[in-house]
């Protein structure tokens, strides 16, 4: 059996917008001599705490000592009072037949909370959940999909994964496994489709409704990430 695998930020839930905003305001005030929008649209799709040493590194600021956990409390707070589903992904999940699991860089609870804020844990059921504290090295490693597949009991060949970040397709690409860029959540700007592509999706998504065609295409054809 074939399995779908979802992203969770900027695929099932619309966050990333949410989370930038968020981290704008805090590191323009930490880091102000960097242009954070800027180095941001690099960075999205990397773990909060990778995001930030990325960034200090470039700075001649230094951070707090407890950056990340204020940055995930922040965005955390903001997701509650905010956060929607992506639009059409609940219809996806129940139409899809598919065997189904979520990989994301968040941390568990954040993943959770986000799910069932939005109610799309309702439509995905039980499924397996892998997220960032499971390995020392987050996406853009393969090693988050690799213990997925380990898991899951899966060949990488037999996994698609739907993922909106440069950071998240490398990571699938490198574990050997097909991977559909999607555009479709409000951060996205122009470039991101060439992006993904050339970080190795098969396709572009730009909406949810038209996952199950692809899907479709996938299992006929046979693709892999090669």
């Amino acid at each position: 059996m074939r399995t779908l695998i979802f992203d969770c930020d900027g695929v099932l839930v619309d966050s990333e917008a949410l989370a930038e905003g968020t981290l704008v305001e805090y590191l323009s005030r930490w880091l102000p001599d960097l242009n954070i929008d800027q180095e941001l649209g690099q960075a999205l799709g990397m773990t909060t705490a990778a995001i930030l040493a990325h960034l200090e590194a470039l700075s001649a600021h230094t951070l707090p000592l407890d950056a990340t956990e204020q940055v995930d409390t922040a965005i955390e707070a903001r997701l509650a009072r905010e956060l929607k589903a992506i639009e059409g992904a609940d219809k996806a999940i129940r139409n899809i037949a598919l065997e189904k699991a979520v990989v994301s860089n968040s941390r568990r609870s954040r993943v959770l909370a986000s799910l069932a804020s939005t109610r799309l844990a309702d439509a995905l059921g039980e499924v397996p959940i892998f997220t960032a504290e499971q390995v020392a090295n987050p996406k853009p490693d393969p090693a988050l999909y690799r213990l997925a597949v380990s898991q899951l009991g899966q060949v990488p060949q037999d996994c698609l994964v739907v993922e909106d970040s440069v950071a998240g397709v490398t990571a699938a690409h490198a574990a050997g496994m097909c991977v559909i860029g999607f555009v479709g959540a409000s951060h996205v700007d122009a470039d991101q489709s060439a992006r993904l592509t050339q970080a190795g999706a098969w396709r572009i998504l730009e909406h949810m409704h038209g996952l199950e065609a692809l899907i479709d295409e996938w299992q006929a054809e046979g693709h892999s990430a090669n």
